[in-house]
């Protein structure tokens, strides 16, 4: 996964200031992002504080761990059923 330039705290800072009404386009400018980065942002962020955020992100973490736990298990079940099916 590509790591992202900006930390949680940045982002929330980027969105708190065009809440306070600065143009989007000087916000951009600004923070060298292009205007489809700040709309997903406000799309995937806007009305989150930073608590909620980093509770997304363990959320997102924990999910990706199951996964591929997941998809490990079913690999072994089939691995079994193939090796169990040739005998």
């Amino acid at each position: 996964m590509k790591k992202s330039r900006f930390t949680e705290a940045q982002i929330m800072g980027v969105l708190r200031q065009a809440e306070g009404g600065l143009p989007v386009s000087e916000l951009c400018r600004e923070h060298g992002i292009s205007s489809a980065t700040f709309y997903k942002w406000r799309a995937k962020f806007g009305g989150m504080d930073a608590s909620m955020m980093s509770q997304m992100k363990a959320l997102e973490d924990e999910n990706r761990r199951l996964k591929r736990m997941f998809a490990d298990l079913s690999m072994q079940a089939d691995l079994l059923r193939e090796a169990l099916g040739k005998k």
